[in-house]
């Protein structure tokens, strides 16, 4: 799944780009995860002035209203002046006088939403929720600490939830506990001060990382310029199950955590 690092890397690869485009034609095809929620013709003649991201939702404002896009499970999109015919897994496509702008997503868990601006009744719902971003300044180390102390969550589970910072999802939870020393099943209220600033430090470090890697491509993911990422050469314990740790050298473990797959060394990380 596209993770906020991946998602920041696709709108950086093509917000400049179609900045100050007129949408002239709009393609949509099997349904997604919610419907666009207009007519696509409606969307023709408006221009994008800005792309934005909050969380893993990618905003782009439009003159009138704007557009909502989630990669879901294994989204991506791609921006260029020409793409190859519109294949069975594309299923939104913005014509504009900048280019093409296409969702491609196999699994069909994205969604792409029309709104009339974020006090829309469901871009409320799906936004309002959001933790603080941990790459910008509102990501208060004393709001976090709170937050850890009010859950009796597992630290990992708390960090996928999205309720005391946004976007550490599955990948980089188990690298920001390994850099933090922590083990991804301690409760999160047992984490002392000392250990929450190191917790507090490593996501930025990480997602900062990611970002300038241009993310993990770990099977099919590309930003919209078709650029790969390449974080996942870099990664300490994610998808290392066995392997020697880059610290210590015992053998890195995997288990599993709400469905999902944790990886951590049980000598480097404490309870």
């Amino acid at each position: 799944m596209p993770e906020l690092p991946e998602v920041e890397v696709t709108r950086r690869s093509f917000a400049e780009q179609i900045s100050g485009a007129q949408i002239s034609s709009v393609f949509l095809g099997k349904p997604l995860r919610w419907p666009l929620g207009v007519a696509p013709e409606s969307l023709v003649g408006r221009t994008v002035l800005q792309v934005r991201r909050r969380g893993k939702y990618l905003l782009v404002d439009l003159d009138r209203g704007l557009l909502m896009l989630h990669l879901g499970m294994s989204g991506s999109l791609r921006f260029a002046s020409e793409l190859p015919p519109l294949g069975s897994h594309d299923h939104f496509q913005l014509t504009t006088t900048h280019g093409l702008l296409r969702l491609h997503d196999p699994r069909r868990f994205g969604a792409v939403m029309a709104f009339g601006g974020e006090d829309d009744s469901f871009a409320i719902k799906l936004l309002s929720k959001l933790g603080p971003e941990p790459l910008e300044d509102d990501f208060d180390f004393d709001a976090f600490k709170k937050g850890l102390k009010a859950s009796r969550l597992p630290v990992k589970q708390l960090l996928l939830s999205g309720k005391i910072v946004v976007g550490v999802g599955n990948i980089y939870a188990s690298e920001v506990l390994f850099l933090s020393g922590i083990r991804p099943t301690t409760s999160a209220n047992k984490i002392g001060p000392a250990r929450a600033l190191k917790l507090h430090t490593a996501i930025r470090e990480v997602l900062a990382r990611a970002v300038a890697t241009g993310g993990s491509t770990l099977r099919d993911f590309s930003a919209a310029d078709g650029n790969a990422g390449h974080f996942q050469l870099e990664a300490n314990v994610y998808g290392r199950e066995g392997q020697p740790c880059k610290v210590c050298g015992a053998a890195i473990k995997m288990l599993r955590q709400g469905q999902r797959s944790t990886f951590f060394c049980a000598h480097c990380q404490k309870p």
